[in-house]
C-alpha cells in the first residue's frame, strides 16, 4: 500500500506541474532589472530556470530607480510584470501602493529575515556597503570599525562617502559608539554632529557605484565606504585594496510587481520560483552577489570558497546589520534635503 500511494502520489504530483506548465504555455512575462553584468547573471541564475520550469518567454527591460515604476503605474498600462528595485525603493513604492502584494506562498517562504520583505516586495539578493582602503596608504595597521574611518590621526589620508544621507547616517553614528543593533530610529542630529568632523577629509562624495570604486583605483582616495562587489573587482584587477566585513551594512535588492501588471499571478509564480533556495543560490555562480535566502547556503549549489566572500555568508553575516528599509521609506526625503544642504556647507 505505501509503494502504491507513492506512486499515485508521483502521478498527481508529475500531472499537476504539467497542467500548470500547459496553463502558462506561450505566455510571456517581462521583467526589468539594472541591465549589464549584473542582469546577465540574473539571466543564467533565475530568468533560465524560471522560463524552462513555467514553459514561457522572458522578456527583459532595464529599468533606472523608482521613478520608472511611479510611471508605469500612473499610465494605467503598465508594460512591465516584474521589476528589480533596492530595498527602501520597494518600500516605497509598498507604502505608496503602486505595487501588487505578494502570494501567501511567497510570503509563507522560509530563510528569509522579516527586515527583507514587505506586503508587496522580497528581497531576492544581498550586497554590502563596506570600508574599503588603499593597502599603499595603510600597509601595517588596517582600519576595521567606522570608528577607524573616522580616526584620521590614526589612520590618516582622504575619504570618500555617498553623497546621501543613506549609509553615512548609520556609518557616523557606528563612529560614535551606538551599537549596530541600536542605531534604528536613527539619531540624525547625533549622526550629523559626527559627520560634521569627518567633513573635511572627504575629498569625494561619490554618487554612482562606478565613481566609487574609480577614486580608488586611481589613489585619489585612500578610504572609502564602497558596495563590496565594486571594490572586489578593482582589486581583481590589481588595484592594492583591500575590505573588511566588519560593521558591514548589509542591503538587498528586491522584486515588486507593479500594480495592475498584465500578467500578475505569472509573475508571483516567477518570483516564488527564484526565491527557492537551490534557485536562489545560483546567483553566486555568476556575480559576487549574495542570496537573500539563508538556506541557499545549505544547498550545496555554492562552493565553499565563494560563499565566504559572499556578505550573506553566515559568519559576515553576523559582523554586519540590515539597513532599516522601512525606516528610509519613512525618512528619505526629509533627511536627503539636510544632506544636500549639510554638504553644501
Amino acid at each position: 500500500m505505501k509503494i502504491r500511494s507513492r506512486g499515485v502520489s508521483l502521478v498527481v504530483a508529475l500531472a499537476l506541474t504539467a497542467l500548470t506548465t500547459e496553463a502558462y504555455a506561450e505566455q510571456t512575462l517581462t521583467i526589468a532589472s539594472w541591465g549589464g553584468a549584473y542582469q546577465d547573471a540574473q539571466r543564467e541564475a533565475w530568468f533560465n530556470v524560471v522560463a524552462k520550469e513555467l514553459g514561457i518567454t522572458i522578456k527583459e527591460d532595464t529599468t533606472s530607480g523608482i521613478a520608472d515604476v511611479r510611471t508605469q503605474v500612473a499610465s494605467g498600462k503598465p508594460t512591465w510584470d516584474l521589476v528589480q528595485q533596492g530595498n527602501y525603493s520597494c518600500a516605497i513604492l509598498d507604502k505608496e501602493g503602486l505595487v501588487e502584494p505578494l502570494s501567501d506562498a511567497i510570503q509563507n517562504m522560509e530563510g528569509f529575515k522579516p527586515s527583507m520583505k514587505g506586503k508587496g516586495w522580497i528581497s531576492n539578493l544581498v550586497y554590502a556597503n563596506v570600508i574599503a582602503w588603499n593597502d599603499k596608504t595603510y600597509p601595517d595597521q588596517k582600519p576595521q570599525t567606522w570608528a577607524d574611518f573616522f580616526d584620521t590621526k590614526k589612520f590618516p589620508g582622504s575619504r570618500s562617502m555617498r553623497r546621501s544621507p543613506v549609509y553615512d547616517l548609520e556609518a557616523a553614528l557606528l563612529a560614535d559608539g551606538v551599537p549596530m543593533d541600536k542605531l534604528y530610529p536613527l539619531d540624525a542630529d547625533r549622526a550629523f554632529a559626527k559627520l560634521k568632523t569627518l567633513q573635511d577629509d572627504v575629498a569625494v562624495w561619490w554618487s554612482s557605484g562606478a565613481q566609487s570604486a574609480q577614486v580608488m583605483q586611481d589613489g585619489e582616495v585612500d578610504m572609502s565606504s564602497v558596495w563590496n562587489g565594486r571594490a572586489e573587482t578593482i582589486a581583481k584587477a590589481g588595484a592594492p585594496v583591500s575590505i573588511t566585513f566588519n560593521q558591514q551594512m548589509l542591503l538587498t535588492d528586491c522584486w515588486v510587481v507593479p500594480k495592475g501588471a498584465p500578467h500578475k499571478d505569472l509573475a508571483m509564480k516567477a518570483i516564488e520560483i527564484m526565491s527557492r533556495p537551490e534557485v536562489q543560490a545560483r546567483i553566486a555562480l555568476y556575480i559576487n552577489y549574495g542570496p537573500a535566502n539563508s538556506k541557499a547556503f545549505d544547498t550545496g549549489v555554492i562552493p565553499e570558497e565563494t560563499a565566504k566572500k559572499l556578505p550573506s555568508y553566515p559568519d559576515n553575516l553576523a559582523k554586519g546589520f540590515i539597513l532599516d528599509a522601512n525606516y528610509w521609506a519613512d525618512h528619505l526625503d526629509e533627511l536627503t534635503q539636510r544632506f544636500d544642504l549639510f554638504i553644501q556647507q
